[in-house]
């Protein structure tokens, strides 16, 4: 299993923030391994809401099949599976301490390898803890262009 978490700052309230990463198409935009992000139902984005994620990490492709697991005020839970893997992404806004009227974001990926592809967990920690690095640089100017 790999973890990996970054928290940092931006400068929309968290409420504007919930309601944009809630809808995880918009992760084609801040997610740099994310190819296409597409919703698999419609309606209001909700806990049961499921997207088709197409991925490309170290240069394979993978889908997955994400739900929207858990919503509230401050903490979006998205689940992605597929045969050979579980991705759970938590992200967690609260108001900045440091950044007057914006949001401190706590992102953290859990990535469970499935059978035989646990093996690579070692290697697969680098390669994650560089796309956590990227996706904090996307998400945050991603997120800063809403305002705030």
């Amino acid at each position: 299993m790999t973890t990996v978490s970054r928290t940092f700052d931006v400068r929309p309230a968290p409420a504007v923030v919930v309601d944009y990463l809630k809808d995880f198409s918009h992760a084609e935009e801040w997610d740099p391994g994310t190819e296409s992000c597409t919703r698999n139902d419609s309606g209001p984005v909700q806990v049961g809401s499921t997207w088709h994620n197409v991925s490309k990490i170290a240069g394979v492709s993978t889908e997955l099949t994400y739900t929207l697991e858990q919503l509230t005020d401050d903490t979006i839970v998205l689940v992605g599976r597929n045969e050979s893997a579980t991705s759970t992404d938590t992200m967690t806004v609260v108001p900045s301490p440091d950044q007057p009227g914006g949001s401190r974001i706590t992102y953290e990926a859990v990535i469970e390898l499935k059978g035989a592809k646990k093996i690579a967990d070692p290697v697969m920690k680098i390669v994650f803890e560089k796309i956590g690095s990227d996706t904090e640089d996307d998400m945050t100017t991603v997120l800063n262009r809403l305002g705030g």
